[in-house]
């Protein structure tokens, strides 16, 4: 509510002076805070909440305002950041992108100098998108480790009696490995994991095992660990002894999340996972290794794989450049990474993600890539599982169809989560990521860009799959819905920019 004098009438007049003075401190205050490093849409939407609403307002942002980690995780990260260049220079080679455009290698270079991660030839993906069947691929290479397994996950469930043979396949075989003397260590994002069914009995198998674990990004004020609660760390990631990796957008819990709603409705999550070897399984393995030092102070570096020069130039294969991005960076890795793609497309951009909420960039680089002829496909869920993120990206619709972009519609009550996307026949993009702005800015995301026709078209084939089971979204449909559906999808992409 805006504060009127009617509101303190009842006060003395000294209270009335001090709560109209503060009233008016904070909003003068605020203009010039908030704008700080914000989109200017991002700071008019805080600055809407803060003046309709200024105590409230105040509080929102105070602790949902910032998006910066504190001063001894930054200082980490960029410790990290600086070895990595320093390790990794000689991997630096020439035509590690072989024939691909031009744009490709600019494009690793913009990811290099942002992230400290090289471009690395000779690597094999397996794109695996059974759900089972990947748990069970996880398990099986987890017991052929003879030294280390590291893993991290957003969110971690073990399975319930009525749903067996997912997760429970991948603790299991973790359990394995500590009784054969493998080291195996476990991250977790804390409020992800936290919220899961069964999260008490979890910690407690975990320390049965003695699996060395530790949670992402905490939220225990209690302890002196806090910082926004919504920072999280999204990353999805297995790494055996530095040879095979996992990444992708499958968490290691059944498809149904543990969650009631979805078993009465039979929804399941559609999930890619891909299955890596070659150097690029030493990268994902130098994330890890940053998350884990970054909440226990622990260095990892000195028992990971080195990539020497030989290895690449040795082994056929794809090159590949895993992009790490989230608030331990300043300048948005995967969202800069994105849009000089879609800006560099000249035939087809396609995008499988189940959250689109776009900021301005990006929302232009795609209507304008459909503006100048390229061919843009989206697929996105037709029902999301957060209502709120339902609403905004819908609020976007209108604008994407009318610029001539291709919009696909997940059939419910399936959620379609895996987060990929090709640009022509030159480049795949696969990971964690959304494409919406706490996925840009709030969440610790990590990305796969691989490069060449072969793998773009396994790609392709896994959208040509999904798009298979998708309704096509016509504009004249579209704009057929009742006007009140539209105001509250606008109302959700207002909130959407508080960040």
């Amino acid at each position: 509510m805006i504060w009127s004098v009617a509101d303190l009438a009842d006060f003395p007049f000294w209270v009335r002076v001090l709560f109209t003075s503060a009233d008016i401190a904070i909003r003068i205050a605020l203009l010039g805070i908030v704008p700080g490093n914000r989109r200017p849409a991002v700071a008019m939407a805080w600055l809407l909440v803060i003046f309709f609403f200024p105590i409230p307002g105040l509080l929102l942002f105070l602790t949902f305002g910032s998006f910066r980690l504190g001063g001894q995780r930054r200082s980490r990260q960029v410790a990290v950041n600086s070895e990595l260049r320093r390790a990794t220079a000689h991997l630096d080679l020439p035509d590690q992108v072989g024939a691909a455009p031009d744009y490709v290698a600019a494009n690793s270079k913009l990811t290099r100098r942002l992230t400290g991660f090289p471009m690395l030839d000779g690597n094999t993906f397996e794109y695996l998108t059974d759900y089972r069947l990947t748990m069970q691929h996880m398990a099986d290479d987890i017991d052929r480790a003879q030294n280390y397994v590291n893993v991290m996950f957003y969110i971690i469930g073990t399975d319930p009696k009525h749903r067996q043979g997912y997760a429970d396949l991948v603790l299991d075989a973790m359990e394995r490995a500590v009784t054969r003397g493998v080291t195996v260590r476990l991250l977790f994002d804390h409020i992800g994991t936290a919220r899961v069914r069964g999260y008490r009995q979890l910690l407690r198998r975990l320390d049965a095992a003695e699996i060395e674990y530790f949670r992402l990004m905490p939220v225990r004020p209690w302890r002196g660990q806090y910082q926004r609660p919504d920072l999280r760390n999204h990353r999805k990631m297995i790494v055996v002894d530095g040879v095979v990796g996992y990444t992708g957008s499958i968490n290691l819990i059944e498809p149904g999340y543990k969650r009631a709603s979805a078993h009465r409705l039979n929804r399941h999550w559609v999930d890619m996972m891909a299955r890596i070897e070659g150097p690029t399984v030493a990268s994902l393995d130098v994330v890890f290794a940053t998350d884990w030092f970054s909440e226990t102070g622990k260095q990892l570096h000195q028992e990971l794989r080195d990539v020497t020069e030989d290895e690449i130039e040795d082994h056929e294969g794809p090159a590949a450049q895993v992009i790490p991005s989230g608030p331990g960076f300043s300048q948005e890795n995967n969202l800069r990474a994105f849009i000089h793609l879609f800006y560099a497309a000249q035939e087809t951009i396609r995008v499988v993600t189940p959250y689109l909420v776009p900021d301005d960039t990006m929302l232009y680089a795609l209507t304008t890539a459909a503006q100048r002829g390229v061919r843009v496909e989206v697929l996105v869920v037709r029902r999301a599982d957060q209502l709120a993120v339902q609403h905004a990206q819908q609020s976007y619709y209108e604008q994407l169809l009318r610029a001539g972009i291709h919009i696909y519609r997940y059939p419910d009550p399936d959620v379609l989560h895996s987060k990929m996307f090709t640009i022509d026949d030159d480049v795949g993009v696969f990971g964690s990521s959304n494409m919406d702005m706490r996925s840009f800015s709030l969440n610790s995301e990590v990305t796969v860009m691989v490069v060449g026709s072969e793998e773009v078209a396994k790609l392709d084939a896994i959208i040509d799959m999904y798009q298979a089971k998708c309704e096509h979204l016509l504009l004249k449909d579209w704009l057929a819905r009742p006007r009140y559906y539209r105001w509250v999808d606008n109302v959700f992409r207002l909130t959407s920019a508080l960040q």
